[in-house]
């Protein structure tokens, strides 16, 4: 379906009001960096690269996200910056919506980029920005949306999981929990979707078909994104527990382990090579050895992984500050000031660490060697 001309209307006036075209500042060495060299090398660590946002003042930066070799930057008026992750070039910068739209997820699948604006199926190119297709689905979407080469699946206020091919958009099939409860999160793949529920039922169907293929189920509610790694299942509950489960054949899972962690949890495990990093409201970040489930160490302060390197993971912290911890030793090793940090994204792929300042200076940091 064609968008309505009022948000027509509404994203030419903000292009224009917000000005900046798919150019940035570039700074290789900058002196004026989002964080000093001084504290730079008190970590060990060096500047890969910066680039200067066109921020504009009091505007605040609302998500930074790494996917695949591409960086993205959304500020609250909605304003997208899509960056090469790798020398910080800008791809495109546009605006995807009026500030007050809320925006719902974000999925790069192939050329495109699937989210939800203000209840709508919105697929973007990922070369430009532009909108390819906008489709109100009238679903009531309550999840960000997934897609795998075929299907789109959405998970809707009717507590169904709707599914729809991606070429034209009809439904296929829709399915549910057999208790009828809210579908949380969805993980898509070529073969199978895999969902989570309020009541915490862990359910795998058919990529293109509503048939079951096994179903696990947690004492609470599953919350944040699942994340699936080899023949395994990771997942936070609100029962305090991390979960990994196990694909035994086609149709059983098993537990494979499950963390304590003594806080109901309310987002999703990040993953790495051979470690597990949990969050927990009032109980900082965990970090869960991956095969065993045994807690490595527990940082009170910490609030996310930002990358991890030679067995040391780098943290950052509700004082905003760089905390380096030894997963080996299970210990601290050293703090850093980095109170001009706003926003940061999670990087479990590889050691570079990438972090945006209010300014809109934004920097690519490694560890030295």
């Amino acid at each position: 379906m064609r968008r309505s001309l009022r948000w027509d209307v509404m994203l030419i006036l903000i292009g224009g009001l917000l000005g900046p075209g798919p150019d940035a500042a570039r700074a290789k060495n900058m002196s004026d960096g989002v964080v000093s060299k001084a504290l730079l090398d008190h970590a060990n660590l060096t500047m890969v690269w910066q680039t200067v946002l066109p921020v504009r003042a009091g505007e605040r930066l609302d998500m930074m996200l790494l996917s695949g070799d591409r960086l993205y930057v959304r500020s609250r008026r909605n304003y997208v910056w899509s960056l090469n992750r790798n020398d910080g070039d800008v791809i495109f910068s546009r605006s995807i919506a009026a500030p007050s739209i809320p925006v719902l997820g974000w999925q790069v699948h192939g050329n495109g980029i699937v989210t939800v604006i203000g209840g709508q199926l919105v697929e973007l190119d990922v070369e430009t920005g532009l909108e390819r297709r906008i489709s109100d689905l009238e679903l009531g979407i309550v999840g960000p949306v997934v897609r795998n080469s075929r299907f789109f699946y959405i998970s809707a206020a009717d507590r169904r999981l709707h599914v729809l091919r991606v070429r034209d958009l009809v439904e296929v099939f829709k399915a549910a929990a057999e208790n009828d409860s809210l579908i949380t999160t969805v993980l898509a793949g070529e073969d199978a979707v895999v969902f989570g529920t309020d009541q915490g039922n862990l359910i795998a169907l058919m990529a293109d078909a509503p048939r079951k293929l096994w179903q696990f189920d947690a004492a609470g509610p599953i919350t944040g994104s699942l994340v699936h790694d080899g023949g395994s299942f990771y997942f936070a509950s609100q029962d305090t527990n991390v979960y990994r489960v196990d694909i035994q054949d086609a149709s059983r899972v098993a537990l494979g382990w499950r963390c304590q962690t003594e806080a109901v949890l309310d987002r999703g495990p990040r993953l790495t090579y051979d470690t597990v990093y949990q969050y927990a409201s009032g109980r900082g970040l965990t970090a869960i050895d991956k095969p065993t489930g045994r807690p490595l160490w527990s940082l009170p302060e910490g609030l996310d992984l930002m990358a991890e390197a030679a067995g040391r993971a780098y943290v950052i912290t509700k004082f905003r500050t760089l905390v380096v911890m030894d997963n080996i030793a299970g210990k601290k090793l050293y703090a850093v000031n980095f109170a001009a940090v706003v926003k940061h994204a999670a990087n479990t792929m590889d050691a570079k660490i990438y972090v945006v300042d209010e300014r809109g200076r934004i920097a690519c940091l490694e560890p030295i060697p």
